[in-house]
């Protein structure tokens, strides 16, 4: 049975539309378009109590019920777990990927996230918060990039849910202050993983809907960033 795929093309959403390209999964997309602020609907809250996407719904779920799961790298563990694809069995090597997978989710996403918007969405230049974060963002990137220089993969010689958590934050890279010709292990990465098939379609997946940002009015802008419905004051 199909997996309802509620998602916008972000580096957020990206990470859910990888996995299921390669794991073949059958799913269809449910559009939630956050600069319209879809992510407040009712229905939609039911699923993602956070007001964020990505989120799934799995008609065929545990105990072969329906099961929804927010939060990205729940939902990577969820679907690793479900095909047992690019989510190691072994205590060993899932200590591992499950170290990388929140390297991603508590400094990746978060602080790359941040490097982005104070560099690309701030309405005026905020020197300590803009240098603050284009410099947590060169941290990282020399995190990532000596790991990479030692192991072909975040969890070493396989690819695994930490590869595909970690990539989509890396395709922004220029907007975060970053030129990967610094970082070579992550270059000879990022190279590789954004030439895989599967990655190509799920990068494709949507890409029509974003608006350019020089188009983003007031009302949009307060949706995305402050968090409030459209019409709040």
């Amino acid at each position: 049975m199909l997996i309802d795929l509620y998602y916008w093309p972000t580096p957020n959403g990206w990470k859910v539309s990888i996995m299921l390209e390669e794991t073949g999964l059958d799913y269809r997309t449910e559009p939630v378009d956050i600069s319209a602020g879809d992510q407040f609907d009712g229905e939609f809250l039911e699923i993602s109590p956070n007001n964020k996407m990505p989120a799934i719904v799995d008609h065929d779920g545990i105990g072969g019920e329906k099961t929804s799961v927010f939060e990205s790298g729940a939902i990577l563990i969820y679907l690793g777990d479900k095909t047992g694809e690019l989510y190691p069995e072994k205590p060993a090597q899932r200590n591992i990927v499950n170290q990388w997978l929140m390297f991603q989710m508590g400094s990746v996403g978060p602080m790359l996230g941040q490097a982005h918007h104070f560099r690309q969405y701030s309405p005026e230049r905020i020197e300590y918060a803009y240098q603050r974060y284009t410099d947590e963002a060169s941290r990282i990137y020399r995190v990532m990039d000596e790991r990479l220089q030692t192991r072909h993969y975040f969890a070493g010689d396989y690819y695994s849910i930490a590869d595909i958590a970690v990539f989509p934050w890396v395709v922004p890279h220029e907007n975060q202050g970053q030129d990967l010709q610094s970082y070579p292990g992550l270059d000879r990465w990022y190279e590789e993983m954004k030439n895989r098939p599967a990655v190509k379609r799920a990068l494709d997946l949507g890409k029509e809907w974003k608006k350019p940002t020089q188009d983003m009015d007031e009302e949009t802008r307060k949706t995305l960033f402050s968090n409030k419905r459209p019409g709040d004051r």
